[in-house]
């Protein structure tokens, strides 16, 4: 990690961190809300890694005030969070459940109290069961619930909520729960999975609609990006490249932004209905960017159902989650997405930037996280390297606030600046969440 100071960014620069809903929120049938997929997929054996549930989480649902204390002490901006759509509509249909719009009416009043922008997502992949249990995003009508869900949420937070966010990564819900099966709900389709991504993109167009309707707040989508590094430099191997790209860079990308679905070999549009392009190009305000990491692809082996292979990127320092640390790709993502889109491209605020690392109190309580700060460091000097080369980027949200419950892995990862002693739900500021606290007053 360098000892440089860290370079000034813009004026109103959005500091921020971001939870979501199924993670940390527990309360998993309290006052109304009904089964999300994750839900079902948590409690079927064998699906999460340590065999535990999303039930309880981090209790944020009964300890929201202290988590927005936390909020406040760190000094961000603003807070992304995710409004978990079984708590507004517990079979996804119908009239909303008042006790769920409450509870994001509380949180809402409470951030603003504390000068803290509330930025919400709308579906961050806890999608409700009775839905899926009519296909789900596989099915058309289910875009048509999601712009009235939208609706619903609107009219009651649009007064207050400073950013929308429509879909969460909806290539990562395609592929991991659609495509691959390790996700919620846990289909195994490959490229039959692509009505997946269509139908996603056509709610978030009619969410769009509906949410300009009830709020004046400006509109995005938070998109999993992921550069491609090449590990061979044969036609075969840039060929794979090409594809590894559209699927996951463009796919969900090009059309939001009036280009349509890239042709590459394997992403036939067979579901696009007339209209359909039209309605999910809406206007975008701000381009929610999530990076990770870079992605390591060469040409597949003959008879792969793939066309390239993903390789892992060597080195690097790598954590938890055996992910590689590359700040750089960061900014090269940036620059990327303005070189390839260029004046169709909104600004960009980085939605989602973190890692995961095996942080344990000490027998004072402390949790050190030297590393997690080095990442950080290394990724907002990235962002300050794009703005440089002339990118419109006017945000960073650290995923994530709290150590909370990572998907299919359960709690074995730990992503937050606030520690979680999931026994007795104490919360323990990091390190990291000192270091945070210093940048942004800085």
């Amino acid at each position: 990690m360098t000892t440089a100071p860290m370079p000034d960014f813009p004026a109103g620069f959005r500091w921020g961190v971001s939870t979501a809903a199924y993670q940390i929120e527990g309360a998993a049938t309290a006052d109304g809300r009904g089964p999300s997929i994750w839900d079902t997929f948590a409690h079927s054996p064998g699906r999460i890694a340590d065999g535990s549930t999303g039930d309880v989480a981090c209790d944020h649902y009964h300890r929201y005030a202290e988590d927005v204390a936390l909020l406040a002490g760190l000094g961000v901006s603003a807070y992304r969070f995710s409004i978990a759509w079984p708590r507004v509509q517990p079979t996804g249909a119908g009239a909303a459940n008042p006790a769920g719009l409450d509870f994001y009416d509380r949180l809402v009043d409470e951030l603003l109290g504390h000068g803290v922008d509330p930025v919400a997502t709308l579906f961050h992949w806890d999608l409700p069961q009775a839905l899926e249990d009519t296909g789900g995003w596989l099915n058309r009508d289910t875009a048509h619930r999601f712009a009235e869900y939208a609706d619903l949420v609107a009219a009651r937070l649009g007064d207050r909520v400073k950013l929308w966010i429509t879909l969460n990564e909806p290539f990562i819900h395609m592929s991991l729960g659609h495509g691959m099966g390790v996700h919620a709900p846990g289909r195994m389709l490959l490229f039959d999975a692509f009505p997946v991504a269509h139908h996603q993109l056509l709610g978030h167009g009619l969410a769009v609609s509906a949410l300009r309707a009830r709020s004046t707040s400006p509109v995005a989508i938070a998109n999993n990006y992921s550069p491609v590094r090449l590990a061979g430099d044969t036609d075969a191997d840039r060929a794979a490249g090409a594809a590894y790209d559209a699927l996951h860079n463009r796919l969900l990308t090009d059309p939001l932004l009036g280009l349509g679905y890239p042709e590459e070999p394997g992403l036939d549009p067979g579901v696009v209905r007339d209209g359909d392009l039209d309605v999910i190009a809406a206007p975008l305000d701000v381009l929610g960017v999530n990076y990770y990491n870079p992605t390591g692809i060469r040409a597949a082996e003959e008879g792969s159902p793939l066309p390239f292979e993903i390789v892992p990127l060597g080195g690097y320092p790598r954590t938890a989650f055996d992910w590689p640390v590359v700040p750089d790709g960061l900014r090269e993502l940036l620059v990327g997405l303005r070189d390839r889109y260029g004046d169709a491209l909104p600004p960009i605020q980085v939605t989602e930037s973190g890692c995961a690392y095996d942080d344990t109190q000490d027998a004072d309580g402390r949790v050190a996280d030297p590393e997690r700060i080095a990442y950080l460091d290394g990724h907002l000097r990235a962002v300050r390297a794009a703005i440089d080369e002339g990118v419109d980027v006017t945000g960073y949200f650290v995923w994530s606030l709290l150590d909370n419950w990572e998907w299919a892995e359960g709690f074995t990862k730990r992503f937050g600046l606030v520690h979680v002693d999931y026994a007795t739900q104490r919360r323990t500021p990091k390190s990291s969440y000192a270091w945070l606290r210093d940048v942004i007053r800085g």
